[in-house]
């Protein structure tokens, strides 16, 4: 039984397959959906528009922050986030969006969309969003 050889190398001669990891990374895998989004003939923009989606609703969220509505600039960048989670779970591919594997990317757009959303609705003064146990926690925990 002669040894299994993978393809050959850079200088044509064929290797010995191992079940080891090389000692040098030449190649990474593409992102799971990390295909364009759309179709190879398309200007450039349209092939990467869910990541420009995502971008141009942070932009005006920023904005909306600097022009003084901070409640309504900061909500927009969380949900421009959660909605980058809801296209890396729905669309097949994403093109620049997706960068770990799908679970990761929805669970890291996910929760820290979800926490901006909370932390600006919890915002003083005048919080939409109050939570009591916190106030409590507060309580407890710094005593005057």
């Amino acid at each position: 039984m002669s040894d299994a050889v993978s393809a050959p190398d850079a200088d044509g001669t064929p290797r010995r397959t191992t079940r080891r990891f090389p000692r040098v990374t030449r190649d990474t895998a593409r992102p799971e959906g990390g295909g364009r989004a759309a179709s190879g003939d398309a200007p450039a923009p349209a092939r990467q528009w869910p990541i420009l989606t995502v971008l141009a609703l942070v932009a005006l969220g920023l904005l909306l922050t600097a022009l003084d509505a901070f409640r309504l600039g900061t909500i927009l960048i969380g949900v421009a986030l959660l909605g980058g989670a809801v296209m890396r779970w729905a669309l097949p591919d994403v093109g620049m969006l997706a960068v770990r594997s799908r679970f990761t990317d929805m669970l890291t757009y996910g929760v820290l969309g979800l926490a901006i959303v909370l932390l600006a609705m919890m915002a003083q003064p005048h919080p939409w969003l109050e939570i009591p146990f916190l106030d409590d926690t507060l309580h407890f925990t710094v005593r005057s």
